[in-house]
């Protein structure tokens, strides 16, 4: 099926389809394409008013006059009302164009339920075309705001309704002649279709612009363009400008919790955001169902063939998948390979995964970005060469999985002694780790969002004064922040390392040690060191601090990113953001009421932290804003001590 939605398919006073922003043209082709070489379409023109005979007879002939004048030649054109409808079911099987025509939106709503029409649709190959409230009613649910004398203050009146399901986009037809219509007094834009808009997005459009869905392809809004949503209107789309309606696949939306943020601000980016997670839809949080086009409920988000099916149900429902992601360092690979499968071209692929997720592999591109990198060895030469290697770097020394996350699983060896113990303990995968040389300074991340050209439209800098590792492994306070700007010689390390990798269109996530000394082969005090590459947002409540640092939202610059290439969000005053967290069980000197006391008015965020989370980030979050450096050390302190 191709859809066509329209306010109008003539500009407003013109009596044939209009050549603007491509429509007659794109018409032409459908039909061409459904009734074959050299033949005529017949046509099916649905009414808004099937009992009104002589408001639909002049309907019949209106369209097919403008029909005609728009050069398209026709076979027969026929309309379906209340005299005909019993033949519903022949007359959509025999059409090639089915038009479903505009008027009152619950009176052809009606119609189109008492004839079974959805149903009717099912599988149709042909060509659907709206105009006005025929377009609306294409959508599975319909908005039929109110139109006629009474209905804005009828507490009866309907306002959503179950349409064809051929779409979920929700319009407003004919701009320019309703962005300042009053309804009973109330206008229609502000009074009513904003505040409808909270948790919805309709868009408007003059007549002429129009909305095309291709079968196996996303839908395009063409020409000037507006998206009401959230209580406010903003500019989508130029005259002769494309919006596209993508279909992105989000993989487990629901955790870690906060990443529902991502899909909201890409559905308010007119992108599909589909779904998929291993639990029920109606246990998924209210935030996030209202973020999702649509869902597909696994078993497991382990089981690829699941996944497959998955994303191939989505394809087929919804056309072509233009992004897979999920933003989640577990999933990296199988993200990939479902890229690779669907030829998803947005991402990282399967034949570039190892680069991202291996400790070994990636030393081999900081080396062609010349970012200097801790010695390393694989624990697969064996005792005796990592014995060895120790004499060139001396003790301590870190043993880490290859392929791993976090801090867990992460070994810091001090002798020989510890070494061919841990060799022992590890006999039966010590081939899975690597071993570097330990490297004392501090440890910083340069968090950026990158274009599909891989330049950065989003760049911050987190320090970590105590590593992850020595406050997993010691059950320590975890206290960083988030700083107001990103050093210059960091952010064009961080650069290099991302053009060295080829990474485009991500989120990422890259840590490096700041030298408290200076080190033969490595550089001099201060500088920077490549630690890992984390192809993915930072864990935890890192994301939020951003947001809580540069007075932005780094989910919509994201999903501002994946819709338009660019950010759109702008940042406002800076701060330096700071998380401080609690463990149970320990005694503190100040309580949580002195603590909201005394930094309650800077307080960002104040939470229990998910027990997944707890190793790295505590059993209780309290995150501030601050302006000065000084304030952070107290803070720290008067939280922690």
């Amino acid at each position: 099926m191709t859809l066509f939605l329209t306010g109008s398919p003539t500009r407003f006073g013109e009596d044939h389809f209009t050549e603007d922003n491509g429509f007659l043209g794109e018409v032409k082709a459908a039909l061409a394409a459904v009734a074959g070489p050299g033949r005529k379409p017949r046509v099916l023109l649905v009414s808004a008013a099937p009992d009104d005979r002589g408001f639909t007879d002049s309907v019949l002939k209106g369209m097919s006059d403008c029909i005609h004048k728009s050069g398209i030649e026709t076979e027969e054109i026929v309309m379906l009302d209340r005299r005909n409808a019993t033949l519903a079911p022949e007359l959509v099987h025999w059409a090639h164009w089915v038009v479903l025509c505009g008027g009152h939106v619950p009176t052809q709503n009606k119609f189109i339920h008492e004839i079974g029409l959805k149903g009717l649709l099912e599988g149709y190959k042909g060509v659907v075309m709206g105009c006005s409230a025929g377009s609306m009613n294409c959508a599975g649910r319909v908005y039929s705001h109110p139109e006629l004398p009474g209905e804005a203050v009828d507490p009866g009146y309907q306002r959503w309704l179950e349409g064809l399901g051929l779409t979920d986009i929700q319009l407003v037809p004919h701009f320019e002649q309703v962005r300042y219509a009053v309804v009973d007094g109330l206008r229609l834009f502000e009074d009513i279709a904003f505040p409808d808009s909270w948790g919805h997005r309709f868009y408007t459009f003059r007549d002429g612009g129009y909305v095309m869905k291709k079968e196996g392809h996303p839908a395009e809004l063409r020409g000037e363009a507006f998206e009401i949503t959230r209580g406010a209107m903003r500019r989508v789309s130029d005259e002769n400008k494309c919006y596209s309606f993508m279909n992105l696949v989000f993989i487990s939306p629901h955790f870690p919790a906060t990443y529902w943020h991502f899909c909201a601000g890409a559905k308010a980016n007119g992108i599909n955001v589909l779904g998929i997670a291993d639990t029920e839809y109606w246990n998924l949080p209210q935030e996030l169902r209202n973020s999702l086009t649509d869902y597909y409920q696994v078993h497991s988000l382990e089981n690829y063939d699941e996944m497959y099916r998955a994303v191939a149900w989505f394809a087929h429902k919804w056309g072509k998948i233009d992004w897979i992601e999920s933003n989640n360092e577990y999933w990296l690979e199988q993200d990939a390979r479902l890229r690779t499968d669907f030829n998803v071209t947005t991402g990282i692929q399967t034949d570039h995964i190892a680069a991202i997720k291996n400790k070994s592999e990636m030393k081999k591109y900081y080396a062609l970005g010349g970012i200097p990198t801790a010695r390393q060895i694989k624990g697969a030469e064996g005792f005796k060469a990592v014995k060895a290697f120790t004499r060139k770097t001396g003790y301590p020394i870190i043993a880490k999985p290859d392929n791993g996350m976090g801090a867990s699983g992460t070994f810091k060896l001090k002798s020989d002694a510890e070494l061919e113990a841990w060799f022992h303990e590890h006999e039966q995968n010590f081939g899975q780790f690597v071993i570097e040389e330990f490297i004392t300074g501090l440890l910083v991340s340069y968090d950026a969002i990158y274009d599909a050209q891989g330049e950065p439209v989003f760049e911050n800098n987190t320090i970590f004064p105590t590593p992850i590792m020595e406050i997993v492994h010691g059950n320590l306070e975890t206290c960083y922040w988030t700083n107001k700007t990103v050093p210059a010689k960091l952010a064009a390390i961080g650069r290099r390392t991302v053009k060295a990798f080829g990474i485009k269109s991500r989120f990422v996530h890259l840590e490096f040690f700041q030298l408290d000394r200076d080190r033969e082969g490595l550089g001099k005090k201060g500088d920077y060191v490549g630690l890992e590459v984390n192809m993915r947002p930072p864990g935890g409540y890192t994301p939020d601090m951003m947001n809580f640092a540069h007075s932005t939202d780094v989910f919509q610059i994201w999903a501002d990113m994946v819709a338009f290439n660019e950010a759109r969000k702008p940042q406002g005053e800076q701060f330096y953001c700071a998380y401080a967290g609690r463990r149970d069980g320990a005694t503190y000197k100040h309580s949580h009421q002195e603590i909201m006391e005394r930094y309650g008015s800077v307080m960002s965020m104040c939470e229990r932290v998910p027990a997944a989370l707890a190793d790295d980030l505590c059993d209780q979050a309290y995150i501030v804003r601050l302006h000065t450096k000084p304030e952070i050390e107290a803070f720290f302190k008067f939280v922690t001590e």
